[in-house]
């Protein structure tokens, strides 16, 4: 998904008028002088955001340059066009999108540096200090103002509101009994908050540019794949500490970005993807680990995947085959290509029931389309048009339909609604036309799905499922993700990982 930084820059004094043509060299200069208290003297972050061309690959220049010209509100980014001249902002931009000049480095020493413990954790009640259902919270991620909340699945009210660290991934993670919630920055930061208790218990630095976390399913360990340096780190779930990084090179001593890594409950063990050497990874935390990685050959690049009901196979996206291949974690062995054009967002893919067969449904981001898979022949079913590409599909047990957004586009104000047994488009929704509508979560029992608006004058919009009736219409800023404790932890038909 698609993130803003909430602060470029941040910078103090005014500065002398420059000439028209400023060079990289005295861009440099600008920055130490009035970037570097915040951002650091390498561009790794401070009270900032890193400000590294693989922590702003998100953006693109122009936006920064607006946002150096013009500041961004409810932040500590002031509008510096009165005091920076076009050139110099422009110089600014150039000197931020150039690799550094030293390639940037995170140690285990920098790891432990960073760790915070904020809460004694076992100085607090091991039971909620609130009414709500435990599994039925709704932990909202507010990308434009860099927040998060909490809401009451059941009455969909607030219960805590709290800043957050720069450009959040989508995708926070909980413990296995839904109490504690994990959340990774794209510049690095991991977070973990006790939902019981409603307080923030602590952080730690894992990386520079982070791809995403996942928990293990006996609740023991975090484990972080990064892009910077491209490494996975593990952590103690319970306080973020550091146990091992583990490098990320291939069989042939190859050095690796890390593209995925998720849970595999059933088989109490991590599945990662790696982005640069043909090989995805499973690594055992069953008993007592010794978390080396079980190799297994792709045929092609991994850039992300989903796991079939039994989580006997991955489905990976597949450069090669232009659509996706089938690996079966069994055998280690890669089973088939399956016929996806464009490029499926296999990560948002959902399965479901038809007919009493497994089948596979997932959106595409480059073509206006939805790839419905058998998965008993590995067949292409149907390709179900939509008004635009899309990013996100969502579904529960007890409905009937498959909500998908057309996240790209000129017409991504619209969510389709796709009846689960006929696969066709069974009703459009535009909760707020012009605006973009994406990303459905469920309540835990399905009565209710929640849509986000990604405006900075958006929504959270509750929908009756069944008759589509809108009941709640919540404003806020972005919100870029909701997720229900009681899906996630059960890994709920229809939610993705």
């Amino acid at each position: 998904m698609r993130l803003i930084p909430f602060a470029l820059l941040m910078l103090c004094g005014a500065v002398q008028a420059a000439p028209e043509a400023v060079s990289l060299e005295q861009a440099g200069v600008l920055y130490e002088q009035h970037c570097q208290s915040c951002h650091g003297a390498n561009r790794l972050g401070g009270a900032g955001p890193a400000l590294l061309p693989e922590s702003l690959s998100r953006i693109k220049p122009d936006e920064a340059r607006a946002v150096i010209h013009n500041g961004r509100p409810a932040s500590q980014m002031a509008a510096f066009g009165d005091r920076l001249n076009p050139a110099q902002i422009d110089a600014l931009v150039s000197y931020l999108y150039q690799p550094a000049a030293t390639p940037p480095t995170w140690s285990d020493a920098d790891i432990r540096a960073s760790h915070r413990i904020l809460t004694d954790v076992d100085a607090l009640p091991s039971t909620p200090q609130h009414s709500a259902d435990p599994l039925n919270l709704f932990v909202v991620v507010e990308a434009g103002n860099h927040h998060v909340r909490v809401l009451d699945g059941d009455r969909f009210e607030e219960l805590a509101n709290f800043q957050s660290h720069f450009a959040l991934h989508g995708g926070p993670k909980f413990s296995p009994d839904g109490r504690f919630v994990y959340f990774a920055s794209r510049d690095g930061w991991i977070s973990v908050y006790d939902l019981h208790n409603l307080t923030m218990i602590a952080e730690v630095r894992a990386g520079l540019n982070t791809r995403n976390l996942a928990v293990s399913n006996d609740g023991r360990w975090v484990l972080v794949g990064n892009y910077l340096p491209g490494n996975l780190v593990l952590l103690d779930a319970r306080d973020l500490s550091l146990v091992k990084h583990i490098p990320t090179l291939g069989a042939d001593g190859t050095q690796s970005r890390v593209s995925a890594v998720y849970t595999a409950p059933p088989r109490d063990s991590f599945v990662v993807a790696l982005k640069d050497v043909k090989e995805a990874w499973e690594i055992s935390y069953a008993g007592e680990p010794d978390f080396q990685p079980r190799r297994i050959e792709a045929a092609d690049f991994l850039d992300d995947f989903s796991f079939t009901p039994d989580y006997r196979y991955l489905l990976a996206t597949s450069r090669k085959a232009l659509g996706g291949q089938v690996i079966d974690l069994d055998t280690g062995k890669a089973v088939t290509d399956i016929p996806l054009p464009g490029m499926p967002h296999l990560g948002s893919g959902i399965y479901w029931k038809r007919g009493g067969n497994w089948v596979f449904a997932t959106p595409n981001v480059s073509k206006g389309l939805i790839s419905v898979l058998d998965l008993q022949s590995w067949k292409l079913i149907k390709e179900i048009p939509t008004e635009g590409p899309g990013f996100f599909m969502r579904s529960h047990l007890n409905s009937p339909y498959a909500w998908t957004d057309v996240f790209f586009g000129p017409n991504n104000d619209a969510v389709h609604l796709i009846d689960k047994q006929t696969l066709e488009v069974a009703h459009t929704l535009r909760p707020m036309p012009g605006k973009n509508a994406a990303h459905v979560e469920f309540t835990n029992d399905g009565r209710y799905a929640l849509l986000s608006v990604w405006d900075s004058d958006g929504a959270l919009i509750v929908y009756d499922a069944k008759t589509l009736k809108e009941i709640k219409r919540i404003p806020m800023n972005k919100p870029s993700g909701k997720y229900n404790v009681g899906n996630k932890i059960e890994y709920a038909e229809g939610t993705s990982h």
